[in-house]
């Protein structure tokens, strides 16, 4: 089905029309005249045609099984008379799918939410081409949001590709585009879907908090070792070319070690000054 616009004119002529046939009509039943029976006939038929349209609402006609287009425009319209309709918004609405548990590409249970927001383009395809809509767009937002998690890792602690947790746009983005493939088939625009929840599943929780600690703690520590191996290097360069004391390699060895133990530790470390020797 593809939407297209009905006939209609305008409602307030065919309004006026139809009350002096009515007014004519009844006139001329009173003075005996059976003129007025097609007159009121005509009337009674005009005014069935009679529909007023609201802002961002549209009605698709129906005439004895036959799709005869939709009116969009709003206003007072005189449409073809005895035509069923069939109301539909326009209007923006949004949906907040349900907490879903899904296991990720890794197989790691995670719990996942989204918020779709749309409208419909096509009355005709939103009416006539799914049961009801709403819910097609309902479990079609859950299933494409079970999709796309199973794409990707909650969170990439190698650091290399896309995760859940660390691309929300790219992930949402995705999200959109398989959701607009899905819900064309019903006349449905799709303006945005994005993530509103996302976390581990309780049982398996507590364990990837500890591996996320661990992680960030390595990606500290090997930050902090190549800053300090980039320091001592630096240090005995200097000395060396400043020609501030001659170091042999045992002596280089010694000041490596107590430098990195310096600049490595967590805790404070205590100085030994050495005074020389008493001898």
């Amino acid at each position: 089905m593809i939407e297209k616009k009905a006939w209609a004119v305008n409602g307030y002529l065919a309004l006026i029309l139809a009350l002096a046939l009515l007014i004519g009509g009844f006139s001329l039943l009173v003075q005996a005249n059976l003129v007025g029976i097609p007159l009121l006939i005509v009337a009674i038929i005009s005014g069935t045609g009679i529909l007023v349209v609201q802002p961002n609402k549209a009605y698709a006609l129906v005439f004895f099984g036959s799709y005869l287009g939709t009116i969009r425009e709003p206003g007072l319209w005189l449409c073809f008379p005895f035509a069923m309709r069939r109301g539909i918004s326009l209007r923006v609405r949004n949906f907040n799918t349900k907490t879903l548990k899904v296991n990720d590409i890794e197989g790691n249970p995670v719990e996942i939410a989204a918020v779709v927001v749309f409208h419909v383009v096509d009355t005709a395809k939103a009416i006539f081409d799914v049961e009801k809509y709403e819910e097609f767009v309902e479990i079609q937002s859950e299933t494409a949001l079970r999709h796309v998690a199973t794409r990707y890792a909650y969170d990439n602690f190698e650091g290399k590709g896309f995760s859940l947790r660390g691309n929300p746009e790219e992930v949402s983005a995705e999200l959109m585009n398989e959701l607009q493939q899905r819900l064309s088939l019903a006349g449905v625009q799709v303006t945005e879907a994005r993530l509103t929840h996302l976390a581990y599943a309780t049982e398996i929780a507590g364990a990837m908090l500890q591996r996320q600690q661990a992680s960030a703690i390595l990606s500290a520590r090997q930050i902090i070792v190549e800053g300090a191996v980039g320091m001592v290097q630096m240090a005995i360069e200097r000395i060396e070319k400043d020609g501030v004391v001659k170091l042999d390699e045992e002596r280089k060895a010694a000041m490596v070690n107590n430098l990195l133990v310096s600049i490595v530790s967590e805790r404070a470390v205590q100085p030994v000054i050495n005074t020389g020797t008493v001898y």
